[in-house]
């Protein structure tokens, strides 16, 4: 067994502490330093890394209308080798990446620490820049920093106060009027704001940056690498493919297509018809009439993904010990509705809510696992291999889809499902990734006589999972994901979306890494010619998620590929 498990990490009663020392301090708030158009904030040094949250002014139009004043900020998690130079311009590379849809800079935490930690170990500093998109500015973390999980749930939807505050509620769809706006055009003029603030040199930006991302964060960076920024193209210093060196794509690729993430998207979001074209489209954003934030009635909307965060914050707080959070949440259909999708093995016991998740005896750290686990989790752009479930009988979970099905749609992904068999019975507890396939590994099967899982396909450690959803500045998810941004995709041909791709040999002006998830959602159909590097075992999330050691001891490839990438001669 490897010991992965404790490398690079902070102590959590630090990390906690620290994260409450940002919110309670005022470092999110621009009034705090009302004089300044740039912060930059510590957030911890561990194993060699640190680790900052940098907000750069950046004032949207008048034109957007009326919005909180955060939203006129845009926000990074900046990771750097502790022995490197201080200043972003000394460095060797400068990674810059493109959250996916419905993520924030906080997914990025432990390939990021990866990526620099091995950078550092062959003797170059490099940078990696999570990036969070202009809408996270929404969200409040104040009840996760809290660091205690009943503080947590009593803060979102009791409440009840935390360090003098009490939570406004999840913003509805007549306070998003400016997200309304907020598409693709200027999602990579952010992007180019921010690298233009922070890396004023156009040379060295040319130089010395690599842009990327994760999922929808490859067709953003194709659309950056495409654009032009004076609104002249015959000048082309200022060309989206004129500041960086390289591009990267995390289980994605660098187009300007949706075509290649299938499966990221669920079908019952609030998404709107595109048939009626871009401009009906955006006169119902603008109006109202049509959503403005990205959501589905389960797990993809505010209310839910905030339980996302809270049950990390509890597989960090006491890992081993009875969960009694599925009993402590308010009883509201939203919650429910969520619980059932998740944790029902059938449609019947959909339908009838019994056995629910509160009839049976889990750890903090299996219901995380339950939430984000490939084994369990039927969303294939939500799943990482974190383990497996451990304690007791486990049995097939056949809802929404029936395990072994040829005609399982791919946003469901590959992997079998499971659920614990006996309610009111044993402890489950969680088997962490390293831990599959040692002796005392019961090695759980599906009815038919099929593994669940097996050491090859896990490579995510449930407690760096758990410090990326809980113990960082900015979230791990997108809680508003602006639909405008989904629809200008979805609309690539229309004059006013095909306008933006100025430069369109910028897509293959510069070098390009493309790393695929062996099972994520491009598997089985990676694109040849982009030559991509290839993480076997891995689910779509673990590109970003998954331990600097793999089960087989070799190093966590995504992060080598990446340093190698950050290696290429200039």
């Amino acid at each position: 067994m490897n010991t992965s498990r404790s490398r690079g990490r902070t102590p959590r009663t630090l990390r906690i502490a620290a994260l409450a020392v940002l919110l309670t301090t005022g470092a999110f708030t621009p009034s705090a330093s009302a004089d300044s158009a740039r912060t930059e904030t510590p957030v911890g040094t561990s194993g060699g890394v640190t680790e900052t949250v940098v907000r750069v002014k950046a004032p949207l139009p008048a034109s957007f209308g009326a919005r909180p004043a955060a939203c006129d900020w845009l926000s990074y998690l900046r990771y750097r080798s502790s022995s490197g130079p201080a200043s972003s311009a000394d460095a060797d590379r400068v990674l810059v990446a493109q959250p996916g849809i419905l993520e924030g800079a906080g997914a990025f935490d432990s390939v990021a620490r990866n990526t620099v930690t091995r950078a550092a170990e062959q003797g170059r500093h490099i940078e990696f820049w999570a990036l969070d998109r202009r809408s996270n500015c929404l969200e409040d973390r104040t009840g996760i920093a809290s660091g205690d999980q009943h503080t947590a749930v009593d803060y979102y939807y009791r409440g009840k106060q935390v360090q003098g505050r009490t939570f406004a509620g999840f913003v509805g769809n007549d306070k998003l009027g400016w997200m309304a706006k907020l598409g693709i055009e200027q999602t990579v003029r952010d992007e180019y704001t921010l690298l233009a603030a922070e890396l004023p040199d156009q040379g060295v930006r040319k130089d010395k940056a690599l842009c990327g991302g994760h999922s929808l964060g490859g067709v953003i960076t194709g659309y950056f690498a495409a654009a032009d920024f004076d609104g002249d193209p015959a000048t082309t210093a200022d060309a989206g493919h004129n500041q960086c060196a390289g591009y990267f794509a995390l289980d994605t690729t660098v187009s300007t297509s949706l075509g290649d993430l299938s499966g990221s998207i669920p079908g019952d979001t609030n998404l709107p018809d595109v048939g009626l074209g871009y401009g009906v489209v955006q006169a119902g954003l603008d109006s109202g009439l049509l959503p403005r934030s990205l959501s589905a009635p389960v797990l993809l909307n505010p209310e839910t993904m905030t339980l996302l965060a809270i049950a990390g914050v509890g597989a960090l707080q006491n890992p081993g010990g009875q969960a009694d959070l599925p009993s402590y949440l308010p009883a509201n259909t939203n919650i429910e509705a969520t619980n059932r999708f998740l944790f029902s093995k059938d449609t019947a016991t959909f339908l009838t809510g019994s056995p629910a998740v509160k009839d049976f005896r889990l750890t903090n750290e299996s219901i995380l696992g339950s939430l984000m686990d490939d084994q369990s989790v039927p969303l294939a752009f939500l799943q990482s291999s974190v383990g497996f479930f451990d304690g007791g009988p486990i049995t097939d979970k056949n809802f929404p889809a029936a395990n072994g099905s040829s005609s399982q749609p791919r946003l469901f992904g590959t992997e079998y499902k499971a659920i614990p068999a006996e309610p009111h019975g044993p402890l489950y507890t969680w088997r962490n990734y390293d831990r599959v396939g040692d002796p005392d590994d019961p090695g759980y099967r599906s009815s038919d006589g099929t593994p669940f899982t097996a050491a090859g396909k896990e490579v995510t450690d449930i407690q760096e999972l758990a410090r990326s959803m809980a113990a960082q500045p900015l979230d791990f998810t997108e809680q508003y994901f602006p639909t405008k941004l989904v629809t200008d995709l979805e609309l690539a041909t229309s004059p006013q979306v095909k306008r933006l791709v100025v430069h369109p040999d910028g897509l293959t002006a510069n070098p390009t890494l493309t790393v695929l998830a062996g099972d994520g959602l491009l598997a089985g159909r990676a694109p040849a010619d982009l030559h991509p590097v290839i993480a076997d075992g891995y689910q779509h999330l673990d590109v970003l998620t998954a331990a600097p050691v793999q089960n087989n001891g070799r190093p966590e490839p995504v992060s080598t590929a990446l340093t190698e990438f950050a290696r290429t001669p200039r």
